[in-house]
């Protein structure tokens, strides 16, 4: 038997809760945080995550270095 969870609440959402309580975060902090909720995550689901909630102006993802991104909630 899978032992799959299921979530009430998406990760989109639970990413934008995380920005909106401590700010602007590097990519690898924010997936940190995502994994105190959601056990599962791999960095491929928030990498898509990110990617999806950018082209729908929910943030903004700026290269901080090769390997680090710096992610920020827009203002609206």
């Amino acid at each position: 038997m899978s032992s799959n969870t299921w979530h009430v609440q998406p990760i989109y959402a639970t990413v934008i809760e995380i920005l909106r309580e401590k700010g602007s975060m590097t990519d690898e902090d924010l997936f940190e945080a995502l994994r105190s909720f959601y056990k599962e995550v791999g960095m491929a689901d928030l990498t898509k995550t990110l990617m999806k909630m950018e082209v729908t102006g929910l943030i903004t993802v700026s290269s901080l270095t090769k390997d680090r991104r710096l992610v920020q909630l827009r203002k609206k």
